[in-house]
């Protein structure tokens, strides 16, 4: 009884995914580009939800109202579950219906990436390279993002929580934070406080590549996906 007890007690305590993580992830999974379709395996998805929660099969029968034996076959891929059953398996999880049909990214103890394999989205003005591969350092997200030339972030500024570290690697990228203006070239570096407006310009003629940490304190600042917009 204690057992379950504490399995009760954690999923009503576990923090949920970061809004940033989330649109990142989304935006990533529609993005990603393969030779052969990603495998969609919903016993597997299910286990893994389950897994990230710290819930035994038990557990969760008890909290989604469904029967110990139904899991264990939709688990093991002997049965095939409906909607009503992913919809209570769903709310008992607290993710979207949706969370059983996308590519899963659990987290890790490390992750190594080859250059060209990272989960990867593109963007008019060029593209973003997730560099955590699903092991987020906290609420920080690591990217690789690439500009072309005569390329900005936008006419409007970008403003939310926590601060942002900017590393440039290749070309040249401006800066601008608050009413300052920062070039950066290979090597130099920028962290700043993201409450304060910000946003770049690649103004050279030749594509600017550079890391980009984004870390939010804010779990559900949703600012933050101002990032990923898929503008100019």
């Amino acid at each position: 009884m204690a057992g379950r007890s504490q399995d009760r007690q954690r999923i009503r305590t576990m923090r949920m995914q970061s809004q940033w993580r989330e649109s990142l992830m989304q935006v990533m999974q529609s993005s990603v580009t393969s030779h052969e379709p990603a495998e969609i395996n919903v016993g597997r998805r299910l286990q893994e939800l389950r897994a990230l929660r710290g819930l035994s099969i038990r557990s969760l029968a008890e909290i989604s109202g469904l029967n110990f034996n139904t899991l264990s076959l939709i688990e093991n891929e002997k049965s095939s579950p409906n909607v009503l059953t992913l919809q209570q398996l769903a709310s008992a999880l607290q993710v979207p219906i949706t969370a059983f049909f996308e590519v899963s990214f659990l987290p890790k103890d490390f992750v190594f990436q080859k250059a060209g394999q990272r989960p990867r989205t593109s963007f008019p003005h060029g593209e973003l390279e997730d560099m955590g591969g699903g092991l987020a350092l906290g609420e920080a997200t690591p990217l690789l993002m690439t500009s072309k030339p005569k390329t900005n972030s936008g006419a409007d500024t970008i403003v939310h929580t926590g601060q942002e570290f900017v590393y440039c690697l290749e070309g040249s990228l401006v800066y601008w934070v608050g009413q300052q203006e920062y070039h950066l070239e290979p090597g130099d570096s920028l962290i700043f406080q993201a409450h304060i407006p910000h946003r770049w310009e690649n103004r050279s003629n030749e594509i600017n590549r550079c890391i980009l940490v984004v870390c939010p304190s804010d779990q559900e600042d949703r600012s933050v996906g101002q990032h990923l917009m898929n503008e100019e």
